[in-house]
């Protein structure tokens, strides 16, 4: 008999214990960086989402855009500005920004997960007033910070069996404006909106690092909060981990940040002990096990 049929039975076997954890449970997936522009890793990615479907979970999806937003742009002789580190957003972004993430990114990612044999719809931010923002800072413009959440779409949605692909794009609270709003902010607020028991921030890091650049695979916010003060985590990280402090103040189990660019990540952290990042939860848990 083949070596590799019996190490993959052995895998599944070994894995039950994890799949049985999390039947039922709500996951919010956080998927971007180089992986959106790669087909292959955007397959494996659906993959493992419908995987995720396939076994009881009820897992969320919500993308960013980035290089896809500043290509369009490019091609429409619109100028990218940023102040420190983010992107200022005229009118005429915003406008790029939501054709782009709803329409070309949102629609890509559907596909891919219905290639693979899932059930998906796409939808933005606002569509039945998922996510409703106001100015994060006046000096970006129309970009959001989410301060009302009607999440019931998203549970009608994988209550059904299908999986729901958010776009991270927000109506304003006058229901006229439209915000762009930071994909791990989005996720975040859509996690805590559902009390998700796991939201995973997929990256191009390996996870959160001491001042060694070890990486650290379980944390508390008093941890994190420290490490932001005497400069441990600094730079775009500390969006990151903010969006996790945030989702846990809000009722969220656990978040992971962890490494998008390693074969099947989600499927590791799940389903394996050991896990494959950075896990932060409250400083009050108590748990035996990673997968607590």
């Amino acid at each position: 008999m083949n070596r590799d049929w019996i190490a993959t039975a052995r895998t599944l076997s070994e894995a039950l214990p994890y799949l049985q954890r999390y039947s039922g449970a709500v996951v919010v997936v956080k998927f971007g960086g180089n992986a959106m522009g790669d087909a292959n890793a955007m397959a494996e990615f659906a993959r493992d989402i419908v995987l995720m479907k396939q076994v009881g979970m009820n897992p969320v999806v919500v993308h960013g855009g980035g290089p896809m937003i500043n290509e369009m742009l490019d091609k429409l002789g619109i100028e990218s500005k940023f102040i420190r580190g983010k992107r200022v957003t005229d009118q005429a972004t915003v406008e790029v920004v939501e054709m782009v993430l709803t329409g070309l990114v949102n629609k890509r990612i559907v596909q891919a997960i219905m290639d693979e044999g899932g059930r998906a719809v796409g939808l933005s931010g606002k569509d039945d007033d998922l996510m409703v923002a106001e100015v994060d800072d006046p000096e970006l413009g129309f970009v959001g910070r989410p301060v009302e959440m009607n999440v019931q779409v998203l549970r009608d949605l994988y209550g059904a069996g299908i999986i729901p692909v958010v776009a991270p794009v927000a109506t304003g609270m006058d229901f006229l404006e439209t915000f762009n709003v930071n994909g791990d902010t989005a996720a975040g607020a859509i996690a805590g909106a559902l009390k998700a028991d796991r939201l995973l921030l997929l990256t191009d890091v390996a996870g959160v690092k001491d001042a060694n650049g070890e990486v650290l695979t379980q944390l508390n916010p008093d941890q994190i909060r420290d490490m932001i003060a005497d400069g441990t985590i600094a730079g775009g990280m500390i969006p990151k981990v903010e969006t996790a402090l945030k989702a846990i103040e809000d009722g969220v189990r656990a978040v992971v940040i962890l490494d998008g660019r390693l074969p099947n990540a989600s499927l590791l952290e799940l389903f394996t002990e050991h896990g494959a990042g950075s896990i932060i939860r409250s400083t009050e848990s108590r748990v035996k096990s990673r997968q607590d």
